[in-house]
């Protein structure tokens, strides 16, 4: 399949997020000196914004590749949860799958930014999962949406901010495999082996690291090789898509294995960049596409998004570019 058919291919494809949304703040300014105070610099505020993260950035990078996006996730009832959802609508994204819960506040982080300098953030949220009727609820809320949209692929994007608790997790991942319907997971440490039987598993190095507890220093491939086999032998999830920062990405289904060195990039921030791995992995594996190549198009993503300041989705046409330069294709 030719990189603009996969392309196309996206453009059809529907993807329901479940997981932690979250409002990204930004405060842009210019440091001119330091603090009497502390020893710390002032940043003169310019300018402010607001976008859409999280569980819902991974939606803005599916959107932009074309593909349909529907995002479940907890916000509170809050002016926090009044601005997300005006986000929404400005980016044509449907709220219908947030779920409000009165006396939570909305996951906020703010960065502070000076030049292209990331000063600081300031993370507004409270971490715990709902109670258990809550949970209940929200797992209900979640299944209708699956059924209402049946997407090509269900993504569960945790920030470990609480909303994907082992019940939801176990509700939806048990619903998906009766209606026929592909997951795959950016999981966090708290729910690392909640995530079973899964059709793709998707943790960086150092997640893999923590939930294993295991030592993996970079560069190590035989050691990644055997915690990679620990990792599926509990999971028992059919593929594992392993991000490794500098050194690029590692994959495994069965005795298929594929190593991928990072592309050279002009690296500014890397911000978001495994939400946007997350995105284009899961699109490839709704596509039915080999593990190899959802590996190449997910570490082409990643390093793409990397060269800007601030979390942004994926450029489709920069990617569709990339791709063909490359020829990230295969013969199906």
């Amino acid at each position: 399949m030719e990189p603009a058919r996969i392309i196309e291919g996206f453009q059809r494809t529907t993807a329901l997020v479940v997981g932690d949304v979250m409002l990204d703040a930004y405060l842009w300014g210019r440091v001119e000196r330091i603090s009497p105070e502390a020893p710390v610099p002032i940043v003169q505020v310019t300018r402010r914004s607001a976008r859409l993260g999280g569980a819902a950035n991974v939606a803005l990078n599916l959107q932009a590749l074309g593909a349909k996006a529907v995002v479940a996730g907890i916000t509170g009832k809050d002016a926090a949860a009044d601005t997300l959802k005006g986000l929404f609508l400005q980016q044509q994204l449907t709220a219908e799958g947030l779920f409000a819960v009165p006396g939570r506040p909305t996951t906020v982080k703010t960065r502070v930014i000076s030049g292209s300098q990331h000063v600081v953030r300031v993370d507004e949220e409270e971490e715990h999962h709902l109670p258990a009727d809550l949970q209940e609820a929200f797992l209900h809320h979640v299944i209708d949406l699956l059924r209402n949209t049946a997407p090509a692929v269900l993504i569960f994007e945790d920030y470990d901010k609480g909303a994907l608790s082992p019940a939801v997790i176990g509700g939806l991942v048990a619903e998906a495999q009766r209606l026929g319907i592909p997951v795959s997971v950016d999981p966090k440490r708290r729910q690392f082996f909640d995530y079973r039987e899964v059709d793709l598993f998707k943790p960086n190095l150092k997640e893999l690291r923590d939930g294993l507890k295991v030592e993996l220093p970079p560069g190590d491939l035989d050691l990644l090789r055997g915690a990679v086999r620990m990792l599926e032998a509990r999971l028992a999830n059919k593929a594992s898509l392993i991000t490794l920062s500098e050194h690029g990405i590692y994959a495994h289904r069965n005795t298929e294995e594929t190593v991928l060195p990072a592309h050279r990039r002009n690296i500014t921030d890397v911000s978001g960049a495994g939400d946007t791995v997350i995105a284009v992995a899961s699109l490839c594996l709704a596509l039915g596409l080999p593990l190899p190549l959802i590996a190449a198009w997910a570490n082409l993503a990643g390093g793409l998004v990397c060269e800007h300041v601030g979390v942004v989705p994926v450029d489709p046409a920069a990617l569709l570019a990339e791709a063909q330069r490359l020829n990230l294709g295969n013969s199906r």
